[in-house]
């Protein structure tokens, strides 16, 4: 039995977006220099261009100038998280990121994708969730609908398709749970 054709040109030619939409898109593009362009320690300045832009964000979150953000009014960030160098939140559909997480560096954030159980491969948008307290490591890949529980750690290179239970470490290609997390320890 032949495989059914993809159709491209049904694809490239679907309305993805409205027109606000893509407004605000070619409008974030022109002043995403003033978001890239900025010296590191600017926080206060990232944080309120963005919230220009509809994203919500908490107070002292820390985004870093080379992180690559697509559609802000789609981000969500609680108080006290950080974003590291060069990251990305590929924010096609809602990122939800809580209080005191850690996106490390070269991190992948990605709600989007294609369906490709159909010709025309659709695009879809399921939402990302990180939980508060947790942390994904440097060079991770968090995948389209996968939730990240509270205080569960992601390790470095991970590739994550499914959702994490809160606490639990998980690391590789695809990532398994290594054990869960261990309480936090009072400073020596």
């Amino acid at each position: 039995m032949a495989a059914p054709s993809l159709d491209i040109s049904a694809n490239r030619s679907a309305i993805k977006w409205s027109n606000k939409a893509l407004v605000g898109r070619v409008l974030w593009a022109m002043a995403h220099p003033f978001f890239a362009w900025t010296p590191r320690p600017l926080w206060v300045w990232r944080r309120a261009l963005l919230r220009l832009f509809g994203a919500s964000i908490g107070d002292l979150v820390q985004i870093y100038p080379s992180v690559r953000i697509t559609i802000p009014w789609n981000l969500s960030i609680g108080k006290d998280s950080s974003v590291g160098d060069r990251a990305t939140l590929y924010a096609l559909g809602p990122i939800s990121i809580g209080r005191a997480v850690t996106i490390s560096q070269n991190s992948h954030l990605c709600a989007g994708s294609h369906d490709y159980r159909r010709s025309d491969m659709k695009l879809i948008k399921p939402p990302i969730t990180i939980g508060d307290g947790a942390w994904i490591c440097a060079d991770a890949f968090i995948g389209p609908g996968v939730d990240i529980g509270e205080h569960a750690i992601v390790g470095a290179r991970a590739v994550v398709t499914t959702s994490v239970d809160a606490r639990m470490i998980v690391a590789g290609n695809p990532a398994n749970v290594i054990r869960e997390r261990d309480e936090p320890s009072a400073e020596s």
